[in-house]
């Protein structure tokens, strides 16, 4: 196996053989492609993408398109989790309003397809950018690529959800109790060894919550490597990997991003203790005063509670995917490392719950 840690632009990028967990009805598929999918003509060509931790995702190739494939897995699931639905559905919507997203084509719910819902969409071409430091970039392209994350992430965020048909892709108010009660059942549903931290959080996030903010669309799960950029400069072509998107507050997918500069340099999606000015990776200061000019809207002052939310959720996440290693159906060859996380994830978001007052 490819060391995640050293090489992860090696780890997770291209495809790989279908794993045989997640082999699929070929036949089944190219009868399907040809009802739904215009343009379609086969011969078809399967291949599984190596990254991805969740639902497991295929490219499609054929004599004259290539196609994304996204798919529940196999096997008894988390409530709530895998919704490949929702993803077509805000992907549907961002797509008609010019935002980088890969065109979607047509939604399968009929699990006699090929064994569970998935989704067809286009494949768009480019970079995805594994490493937070960019290694092998000049100062000037590394600022170039922070800018256009940050700005496409602004761009969601000014989006009316209602003017562009998402009304009710959320349910209104109480977004962080309500993120916070999901991510606690998910946790529990998928703990295998107990964690004191992950209690701890646990208690405190559901005693300290804060106000609710304005409502956009959030992604859930917005950083570097789930954006396509443009293989010669620094333009986001898509953003990826909707799955945790609904509506609900800005500033929790704001801090999201900013979970990268919290976390150690020594991990691959990690700025902590990196030097960012020789780097030319804005600072987190830099981040704000960005985001904030975008979208107009002020600096969290509550940042280190939105630190410790972030990372429990994450360390949640991390934990879900422990469960499928543990049941056998988790979609990545390079889970396991990823399930390693937890304990680590967990003990950074308590440092920063003990700095907003737990």
């Amino acid at each position: 196996m490819t060391d995640i840690a050293n090489d992860p632009q090696s780890a997770f990028s291209g495809t790989r053989e279908v794993d045989p967990r997640h082999r699929l009805d070929e036949a089944a598929l190219d009868r399907w492609m040809g009802d739904h999918v215009e343009g379609y003509a086969g011969p078809l060509t399967i291949r599984q993408f190596k990254g991805g931790q969740s639902n497991p995702t295929y490219e499609l190739a054929t004599p004259g398109a290539t196609y994304v494939l996204r798919r529940k897995p196999p096997g008894v699931l988390l409530p709530s989790a895998h919704a490949v639905d929702r993803e077509f559905t805000v992907i549907s919507a961002l797509h008609a309003q010019g935002y980088p997203v890969a065109r979607p084509f047509a939604l399968c719910t009929d699990d006699s397809v090929i064994g569970s819902m998935f989704y067809v969409m286009s494949k768009v071409e480019g970079r995805v950018l594994w490493d937070l430091k960019l290694p092998g970039m000049e100062p000037a392209e590394r600022r170039s690529i922070y800018n256009a994350q940050i700005d496409a992430l602004a761009a969601l965020h000014r989006f009316d959800p209602a003017a562009i048909g998402l009304g009710d892709y959320g349910r209104p108010g109480n977004y962080f109790g309500r993120q916070v009660g999901r991510w606690t059942k998910q946790y529990r549903a998928s703990e295998i060894d107990p964690i004191p931290e992950m209690d701890r959080l646990i208690a405190f996030l559901a005693e300290s919550l804060p106000a609710d903010g304005p409502v956009t669309i959030v992604h859930g799960d917005y950083r570097l490597d789930n954006l396509i950029m443009a293989p010669d400069r620094a333009e986001v072509r898509a953003v990826l990997d909707w799955e945790l998107s609904t509506l609900g507050d800005p500033m929790a997918d704001f801090s999201y991003l900013l979970i990268g500069w919290a976390m150690p340099a020594s991990l691959r999606n990690g700025l902590l203790g990196a030097d960012l000015e020789a780097l030319g990776i804005p600072t987190i200061a830099e981040t704000v005063e960005r985001y904030a000019a975008q979208t107009g809207r002020q600096a969290p002052q509550n940042l280190d509670w939105l630190m410790a939310y972030n990372l429990f959720r994450l360390a949640a996440i991390c934990q879900g995917i422990a469960g499928r290693v543990r049941d056998g159906t988790a979609a990545s060859a390079h889970a396991i490392q990823t399930a390693a996380q937890v304990t680590p994830l967990a003990q950074a978001a308590w440092s920063h719950a003990v700095r907003a007052g737990a």
